[in-house]
């Protein structure tokens, strides 16, 4: 037997391949001059979104600027009160470390020779340096005394401070042009000793 289809529809072959899936069929959209009227007014509105997020940022940007300048501003009178302060401070230390120089230099040779032996005139009564003169290995001493017992105590107060090793007597004589009491000139030398 023979079948002819009328309805022009074709036959299922399975009942599975019955189902149909749905579709949707646009119709005819319009114009290409619609198509490109839509594209341009996306285009415009997409770049004016851009333009005004960029213009917002900008806004933004330009206001922490100004924000940002006066702070530097303010910063930059703060960093030149500290440089001054910190010009100031370093002066300051200069001073001090000269001065501690100073100190520093005083506590040498020369110094401990002029304490000792001033200190050693000052403990003993009635005797005044005129001049000492450090020639080296040794030191001259000249100075007046009111007795010769005076002369005596000073060269055993120098002979105990231990820096003195050999301490004689050039010469000692009574001054004549000190009328109203008894007056001794002496030159003494010390040989140092190793200190």
């Amino acid at each position: 037997m023979i079948r002819i289809n009328l309805l022009g529809t074709p036959k299922p072959k399975s009942r599975r391949a019955a189902v149909s899936t749905p579709s949707i069929e646009i119709g005819n959209v319009g114009s290409p001059m619609v198509k490109v009227f839509v594209a341009v007014a996306l285009t415009a509105g997409f770049n004016g979104y851009t333009w005004y997020r960029l213009d917002h940022q900008a806004q933004d940007i330009a206001a922490k600027m100004k924000v940002a300048e006066q702070k530097n501003r303010e910063l930059s009178d703060v960093k030149a009160k500290y440089l001054e302060r910190q010009k100031q401070a370093d002066s300051y230390k200069h001073r001090v470390d000269v001065i501690d120089q100073l100190r520093a230099s005083q506590s040498g040779y020369p110094m401990n020779l002029l304490n000792t032996i001033g200190d050693t005139v000052s403990n003993t009564e009635a005797v005044w340096l005129s001049t000492m003169k450090d020639q080296g290995a040794s030191v001259a001493i000249d100075g007046t005394a009111l007795s010769t017992d005076a002369v005596a105590n000073l060269i055993a107060n120098l002979q105990k401070t231990g820096y003195f090793k050999n301490i004689e007597i050039k010469e000692t004589y009574q001054d004549e042009q000190v009328k109203d009491m008894q007056a001794f000139q002496f030159t003494l030398t010390c040989e140092k000793g190793k200190s």
